[in-house]
């Protein structure tokens, strides 16, 4: 039984990039669905689709299939756009803030990701709206 979905998604998209995989699969929530969209939206991947698991599964349930971003390095074949990935808020641990105390993540090179009453939203777009929530996770 997995008690975090969100933690379990962050880290596939992790080992993906550092293994220098196309693309990463995982179950399909609608949540994680959303964060992968704010991901996209923010350029730190190139796609993300929702696929049927296949007809060889017993019951149909969704894929959430996310195509990594890369980008040329001098030395390596690939450099990902995403440099690191980390949860805020936990099943144990929830954290929520208000407008006014969003951190920025490396000085405003990175975002964070909010679950607000408006939506999930990177943190720039939490400010504007002038919006708190849960700080879900940090990207940079």
């Amino acid at each position: 039984m997995m008690t975090d979905p969100i933690s379990d998604m962050l880290t596939r998209i992790r080992n993906g990039a550092l293994a220098r995989h196309d693309r990463v699969n995982m179950p399909h929530s609608n949540l994680k669905e959303r964060i992968a969209f704010v991901l996209k939206g923010e350029g730190f991947v190139d796609d993300v689709r929702v696929e049927d698991a296949g007809e060889d599964q017993p019951t149909r349930k969704r894929v959430l299939s996310i195509v990594l971003r890369y980008g040329q390095d001098k030395g390596r074949e690939k450099k990902p756009a995403i440099d690191g990935l980390r949860r805020v808020s936990s099943p144990g641990r929830r954290l929520y803030v208000p407008h006014d105390r969003i951190p920025r993540v490396c000085s405003g090179m990175g975002i964070s990701i909010l679950s607000t009453s408006r939506g999930v939203m990177t943190d720039k777009e939490a400010r504007k709206q002038r919006v708190g929530g849960e700080l879900l996770c940090e990207v940079w």
